[in-house]
């Protein structure tokens, strides 16, 4: 069948964040040709990442009002938002509990629903390196995954014990169950409806934390020498942005300063000069940390934001189309990162 609504992708998000979100995220976000043809009851690779994609920017909203509020004027006024990554920060360690270290914990979803890593890019300012993962039914229209690993050996021994006693007890969110449902997603290519209900809420809630409250002592050693491990600390793997794919980065980030929006005061370029990147300051918001009395403290801490990014296009002689650069860049990334550095405390 062909729908400019995919059915399948519409009733895994029904049963989600529910019909009115699914109708108000059909509403925002940009519609993947591939899912143009659907197939009743049968769910591909890149139905469910799209599912899985539009849940997890409906979570990133929950989390930023900025974000939130930019997304529900472009909508106003008539626009939409072109979902172009979501970025999530992880850590290679050994003493990680359960759950499997680092990028791997995430590359056991991302392979079997059809991304492949597409670039790697060494953040070394920030002890981390970072990967791109494109959907390769649609590299174009899926919002990649920009998936960064932080290396603790790069850091002191203090901060690398700090490291072990917030995460080493991490939980696996997935399942035997969802294991299985991956392998025959990879395997297949596509999953019965019902198979895809019991999967989705799963892969979803991978992208969390998943360790237990920090103790503050451990966050204040990791705040001295990594703001990005402290932001690990209390948000764990949940998005740490989502960007909107815009035409002119530049004069949308004018337009958000005269509203007095927290921007990033200026825009940054990739060495290629086909890459551009601006964001909103991260949200602040409150976590609770174990004191060293064992009371329960509360602190502003950043959270996630929202960015925003403009990619040129170049013409493909030989296919005959336009082709968009897909291509991150690593002064970018790190310059992007600092929107949570900056409000550390």
């Amino acid at each position: 069948m062909r729908n400019l609504k995919n059915a399948n992708v519409e009733q895994l998000l029904q049963k989600l964040p529910g019909p009115e979100k699914t109708a108000r995220l059909f509403a925002t976000l940009n519609h993947p040709q591939v899912l143009n043809e659907w197939e009743s009851g049968s769910v591909t690779r890149a139905e469910l990442a799209q599912a899985m994609n539009m849940a997890l920017f409906d979570d990133l909203l929950a989390r930023s009002e900025n974000g939130r509020r930019y997304t529900e004027e472009t909508v106003a006024a008539g626009g939409s938002v072109y979902f172009d990554h979501g970025a999530l920060r992880t850590v290679r360690w050994p003493h990680s509990g359960a759950l499997p270290p680092g990028e791997a914990a995430f590359a056991r979803i991302l392979r079997p629903l059809g991304f492949r890593i597409n670039g790697r890019y060494p953040l070394d300012r920030l002890g981390m390196t970072g990967r791109a993962w494109t959907h390769d039914d649609a590299p174009d229209e899926i919002a990649q995954f920009f998936v960064s690993e932080l290396h603790p050996e790069r850091f002191s021994a203090a901060f690398q014990q700090a490291v072990t006693n917030v995460i080493g007890a991490s939980r696996d969110p997935l399942t035997p169950r969802a294991h299985g449902l991956l392998w025959e997603l990879e395997r297949d290519g596509v999953l019965p409806l019902d198979a895809a209900h019991e999967l989705l809420p799963l892969i979803v809630g991978a992208f969390a934390r998943q360790h237990d409250m920090p103790h503050e002592a451990d966050y204040d050693v990791l705040l001295k020498e990594s703001a990005e491990m402290a932001w690990i600390a209390t948000e764990g793997n949940a998005f740490n942005h989502a960007t909107d794919r815009v035409a002119d980065v530049f004069m949308l980030s004018d337009e958000q300063k005269a509203k007095g929006r927290p921007m990033k005061p200026e825009v940054e370029h990739s060495r290629s000069g086909r890459v551009f990147q601006t964001a909103y300051r991260a949200d602040i918001v409150q976590r609770e940390f174990r004191a060293a009395d064992g009371s329960v403290v509360t602190r502003d801490v950043p959270g996630s934001f929202y960015e925003f990014i403009t990619r040129k296009r170049s013409f493909d002689q030989d296919a005959r189309r336009w082709e968009t650069d897909l291509r991150f860049d690593a002064g970018n990334a790190q310059g992007i990162f600092r929107m949570t550095a900056s409000q550390a405390a």
